[in-house]
């Protein structure tokens, strides 16, 4: 089956203390979104890359691109106002495939595995999601006034997500809501079921300076791991 992949990559560098967007900045020499897209390189060296950025960060890009030599092929399109607008211009931009993953651009961790595992299930329930099982203690409500929740029923989610391209284009033909906090939620309110698999735990998404000393060591071995 035909397979592609929209990473979306519209993060700042606000939470990592500095001006450099996330996906830009340098892990263990070379941006994260290189390590991202080479990921799915690795897994299939045939699979269709879309690259969702802000139009303003596009210039930047290629000219890291051109800096760091980074010849892997993808195509870069301009994002829109909410992540749930840059998915769709991707699947606006991708080409024919039966199957398409939607990545977060700053989970360059994830493991072939997990990926193979995501369109595997896909491939024969319609839409799947990686997940991983809480371990902490849960508590919902206010500061003021909360309960604990039953952790066994609870999973933190993901990506890749999976999907078959037609689902996925019919799901984002809906107008967006608040509800919308993923792709599997918009495919969800469509009336289509989303299964899960197991995901990895080093698949973490780089938000602050201390995921980027993780995800550095976790890349010196990642052949090892991943």
């Amino acid at each position: 089956m035909g397979k592609s992949v929209i990473i979306v990559a519209g993060g700042s560098g606000k939470r990592m203390g500095g001006d450099i967007p996330k996906q830009f900045i340098l892990l263990n020499e070379r941006p994260v979104l290189m390590w991202t897209i080479s990921t799915f390189i690795q897994y299939d060296a045939d699979i269709q890359i879309v690259v969702v950025l802000p139009g303003f960060q596009i210039e930047n890009w290629e000219e890291l691109c051109y800096e760091f030599d980074f010849r892997e092929a993808h195509t870069v399109v301009k994002g829109g106002e909410t992540r749930f607008n840059s998915v769709k211009n991707g699947l606006d931009a991708l080409p024919e495939s039966d199957l398409v993953a939607i990545h977060d651009g700053v989970r360059p961790l994830v493991s072939k595995k997990t990926i193979a595992n995501c369109f595997a299930q896909a491939a024969l329930t319609g839409a799947a999601i990686p997940v991983l099982p809480v371990n902490e203690t849960l508590r919902m409500g206010t500061m003021n006034f909360s309960t604990t929740i039953d952790r066994s029923t609870c999973f933190s989610v993901q990506t890749p997500q999976v999907f078959k391209t037609s689902l996925l284009r019919e799901a984002y033909l809906q107008p967006w809501d608040a509800s919308f906090t993923d792709d599997a939620s918009v495919v969800e309110k469509k009336g289509y079921r989303v299964t899960m698999v197991p995901g990895n735990q080093e698949n973490i998404k780089i938000t602050h300076p201390a995921d980027l000393i993780f995800a550095g060591e976790l890349l010196k071995t990642k052949e090892d791991i991943l």
